[in-house]
């Protein structure tokens, strides 16, 4: 690829940094992925409780983070709208746009869909000095129904779309590739003293299918990922309740074989082709468990995870708080979030914010969600008065 792939750079933008300091050199190999708009967090909501979703309560966004949530959902419909300026701290004009929206069938199923828009901004050729503006996009939809009172499935299918090049090379074509979600989800009640509690598990395994190829002879890996969540919400009386949640995520995704020291270029290029390059999509979920040059300390060192604490006061105010870790040897994209959300019976405003543990190597330092929210039945109510 050309130039363009300074975009692919600028995506991981913290290795650079990273890989500069030598106790890292030998290990650090972060797992790679194509259309990495799919793995930011689009809405605000989790992006103010550390990048966590897979059993928070449902909501309108949880068909990023388990469409299976969606039958328990107390609304029958919603639809949202969120915004993500992207990498402030490196450029101007990247920026997520990301709607989504569900309706529930009955008291038992639910049909949900989203769109994300992710603009890579303005970049200019070194050539004949021109302008493009290269992007990525998504659609996708799913189906949700309940298994028993307390246990639920969802299959999602998405297609998604990238030009890296902004249609400007012949040689870097855009890209496309399907892929289909499966989720699962439990919502039960405990009671912990005097208090009934709701307890959610979840687990999502998203972006299951082909690679992306951008007209080169190899094809890249999609952000095939596993996600386990649980979460606890403890009403402490009937205005005040307090919910913490966890998640652990890893990318299904074979990290690329490193270098041995007794290996030329030229024969490590051909092994990166044949072990790498030239691998399945699915031969690389299985492989994704047992390739890490670390071994198994390597491998626990891929999984990243996220904390959220969030408190809601009359189901009107929100306050949330969390932290999101990764490993050095993945990028040490580790950060705080904080968050809040003002909700009426139509409309929901929500906002997150990133602290970066070191914003020297972290250009998600400072990063800022805001997501737009409407509850449908509460427009009913609105209409039903007059």
């Amino acid at each position: 690829m050309p130039q363009f792939i300074l975009l692919f750079v600028l995506l991981f933008a913290v290795i650079p940094a990273s890989a500069q300091d030598d106790e890292l050199v030998d290990k650090f190999n972060p797992i790679m992925t194509a259309v990495i708009s799919q793995s930011i967090t689009p809405d605000a909501r989790a992006g103010g409780m550390g990048d966590v979703g897979a059993a928070t309560d449902p909501d309108v966004h949880s068909q990023a983070w388990n469409p299976a949530k969606y039958p328990f959902a107390i609304s029958r419909a919603g639809v949202s709208i969120d915004y993500t300026p992207w990498l402030r701290q490196l450029t101007e004009g990247i920026n997520l746009v990301n709607a989504a929206g569900y309706y529930r069938i009955g008291d038992y199923s639910a049909v949900s869909a989203s769109i994300r828009y992710f603009s890579l901004g303005e970049v200019t050729t070194n050539d004949d000095n021109m302008t493009v503006k290269p992007y990525e996009f998504s659609i996708d939809a799913a189906y949700s129904r309940m298994l028993s009172e307390t246990f639920s499935a969802a299959v999602a299918l998405r297609y998604m779309y990238s030009d890296l090049s902004g249609h400007y090379d012949d040689n870097t074509k855009p890209g496309s590739a399907f892929a289909a979600d499966i989720a699962l989800y439990n919502q039960s009640y405990l009671n912990i003293g005097q208090r009934e509690c709701q307890l959610g598990l979840g687990l999502n395994i998203s972006n299951i299918g082909s690679k992306i190829n951008y007209g080169e002879d190899r094809s890249y890996f999609i952000p095939t990922n596993l996600r386990l969540g649980a979460s606890l919400m403890i009403p402490f009386n009937e205005f005040n309740r307090f919910t913490i949640a966890f998640d652990a995520n890893k990318l299904l995704v074979p990290s690329r074989p490193l270098q041995k020291a007794d290996e030329s270029d030229e024969d490590y290029n051909q092994r990166i082709q044949d072990e790498y390059h030239d691998m399945s999509s699915i031969s690389g979920i299985f492989k994704s468990f047992s390739d890490n040059e670390d071994g198994f300390k390597g491998e626990l060192e891929e999984i990243n995870f996220g904390i959220g604490l969030e408190y809601t006061y009359n189901d009107k105010f929100t306050l949330r708080g969390g932290y999101h870790h990764e490993s050095e040897s993945q990028g040490g994209r580790s950060f705080f979030t904080v968050g809040a959300g003002f909700r009426m019976n139509v409309l929901a405003i929500d906002a997150g914010y990133v602290i970066a543990t070191n914003p020297n190597i972290n250009a998600l330092d400072q990063t800022l969600r805001v997501s737009l929210s409407f509850d449908f039945d509460g427009i009913k109510e609105l209409f039903g008065r007059k």
